[in-house]
This record gives structure tokens, sequence and C-alpha cells, in this order.
């Protein structure tokens, strides 16, 4: 591992970006970002752009209170046809989504922001993979949003947590599916830490 010019915070709260950051072996701190997450609305925003602008302004209100360091944003989102999936509100909007998703091709989006001091940068991109489900019944979506693993997740889906039994194959980046882009992630930060 590279050393780094500045302190890394990983703007987020969720355990599997922490985890994935972990098990890179990256020296961090995790701040999450008090940003309330709005609804996606209004003709004209790709979900690609919506995933980015999320990370940024989640990046970016921790780095207004810690601008020496290097801070990670992300913010995943997953599409199947014309919906865009974020985190469910309920069980209802679970349902609702799991239903869309399994059985086809869906896309998993994460946008990545990074901002850093001196002199000062950002860096914003985005990360594409397919998830390709396997037909669930109705009884195997009920048992699995009794289990609650649908909560806090993009598309009310995670593989880590039980939901890779209903896949049928990845395409692309398996820790993009799971939030947070390993490979894209080293790369853009050897690119920000070259500039300090």
């Amino acid at each position: 591992m590279m050393p780094f010019k500045a302190p890394i915070i990983l703007a987020s709260g969720s355990p599997r970006r922490r985890t994935l950051m972990q098990e890179a072996e990256y020296n961090f701190e995790v701040i999450t970002s008090t940003l309330a997450e709005p609804e996606m609305k209004g003709d004209g925003i790709t979900a690609a752009i919506w995933a980015e602008t999320m990370a940024y302004y989640k990046a970016r209100a921790v780095f207004e209170e810690h601008g020496n360091a290097i801070v990670i944003g992300a913010d995943t989102v997953s599409v199947h046809g014309k919906h865009v999936l974020g985190k469910p509100k309920d069980e209802a909007d679970a349902r609702f989504m799991l239903k869309e998703m399994f059985g086809g091709r869906n896309a998993v989006i994460t946008g990545v922001a990074i901002l850093a001091p001196s002199p000062a940068q950002l860096v914003i991109t985005h990360v594409t993979s397919s998830l390709i489900m396997k037909p669930m019944s109705t009884t195997e979506i009920e048992t699995y949003i009794a289990s609650g693993a649908w909560q806090d997740k993009a598309g009310g889906y995670a593989l880590q947590e039980g939901g890779d039994t209903f896949v049928d194959h990845i395409e692309g980046s398996h820790s993009n599916i799971v939030g947070l882009p390993m490979t894209q992630l080293a790369c853009l930060l050897k690119q920000v830490n070259d500039l300090l």
C-alpha cells in the first residue's frame, strides 16, 4: 500500500463499504455524512448523474469540516429497465423493487467522488456492473423481506447478506455491486495522491 500524503476519510456509514476498504488495507477513518438523501426526481437526470451527484454531496459535507483530508463519497443505485431503484422506504417499496429486479438484468451504478486538499482537487466518476438474477417466487420474496436484509440497500438487495443465492451471474466489478468499485478507487486515489 502506497503512503498517502493526507489522511483518508470514508464519508459513508455503510458497513459494506467499510469492509471493502479494510480488506484493501487502507488506513482510513469513517465519518458519516449528515446529508439527507432526497428522492430522485426530474426528467433528464440519469441514474449515473444522480449517483455521481449524491456521492459528491456526501463527500462535500464531510470535506467542509475536514479539509485537510482525502474524502471519499459514494452512492449506489440499481436500475431495472426504466426504473431507478434507490433504498426502499418501507417493506412495500422493497417488495416492488425485488419483483422488478428478480428474473432479469439489472445495472448497478456506483458514483464515486473524491475531494482532496492543496491544491484543491475533485474527482467524480461512476462504475456500472450488471447483475443477472434468477427468477424468485413470491414465497422467496416474502421470506427475504421478513429477514430485513433489504433495509438500507439500493434496490433492497445485498449480495453479501444471503442474496447471492438468487444471482445467475455478474458482469463487471463485484465490489461495485457491494457498494464501492475498489479497482477504480485505487486508481483514483493514486491520481489524487500524486498531485498532493
